[in-house]
């Protein structure tokens, strides 16, 4: 579902000059999984999803989504998967529903395909209780709930997830959490960024570990824990992070 290739991304700061954000990582998610981005912040996660998503242009690399160029098929990607970034606002004077019914309109369904989707959505998280107050009322669980919402209501089989339970009280990211779960049991792919060790843990098929844009490891648990000589993924984790902050070590693991 999705093929990176040496993908790196620069920006220009007037201070510091040329920085590199993302640098030559590679690695494919396969159909069907979770696979988690592990990092801390400023590792680089988000920079690499809003490039997955065709939201920022590689400075160099190539990436396949959805059987989409990420450069010469942009809009083809973002039509074909759902995509959650922290700062995604949501209309503050539009309640919880309206919001549903505006982004369904932008995804040119049906009224009858968009009711039918609320219904549903509202049932899967829970939104019935606050569907009809302004968005500018709900709290930040809510409002995470009803992102999400937003961002897979034209059903997409690949959803990429920035940090999606971030900030979020343990029933709101429980709720986020069967979620992603429950959408591998229905055969789609999930890719999502965290920094949260044990979320990483419990939900991925596979995780890559990614420290100043650099992939230091890739695999299921048991690779990265042969490939780091750890037993635990909190180990594993700060291995790899001490490894790539050694820059006479910064190449992938394994």
């Amino acid at each position: 579902m999705i093929q990176v290739n040496g993908l790196s991304k620069e920006f220009e700061d007037r201070k510091r000059g040329m920085i590199r954000a993302v640098d030559n990582i590679t690695f494919e998610v396969k159909k069907g999984e979770i696979f988690g981005l592990l990092g801390t912040n400023g590792a680089g996660k988000t920079t690499t999803l809003r490039m997955l998503a065709s939201i920022f242009k590689p400075t160099t690399g190539t990436a396949n989504v959805a059987g989409f160029d990420v450069l010469k098929e942009s809009e083809e990607v973002r039509r074909h998967i759902g995509f959650l970034s922290g700062d995604t606002k949501l209309y503050q004077r539009l309640t919880a529903k309206e919001v549903l019914k505006y982004y369904g309109g932008l995804y040119e369904l049906d009224s009858k395909t968009v009711d039918d989707r609320i219904e549903e959505l509202s049932n899967l998280f829970e939104l019935h209780d606050f569907e009809h107050k302004k968005i500018a009322k709900l709290s930040t669980g809510q409002r995470q709930r009803v992102s999400i919402a937003r961002s897979i209501i034209h059903k997409p089989q690949l959803m990429i997830f920035d940090e999606p339970t971030a900030g979020l009280d343990p029933i709101s990211a429980r709720h986020i959490k069967d979620f992603i779960r429950r959408s591998r049991e229905e055969g789609r792919t999930i890719l999502f960024s965290t920094h949260i060790l044990h979320e990483a843990e419990s939900l991925c098929d596979r995780i890559a570990i990614i420290h100043k844009g650099t992939i230091g490891v890739c695999g299921d648990l048991q690779h990265i824990f042969n490939e780091t000589s750890t037993k635990n993924i909190e180990e594993a984790f700060f291995k790899v992070v001490e490894n790539l902050e050694d820059e006479s070590l910064v190449r992938p693991l394994g």
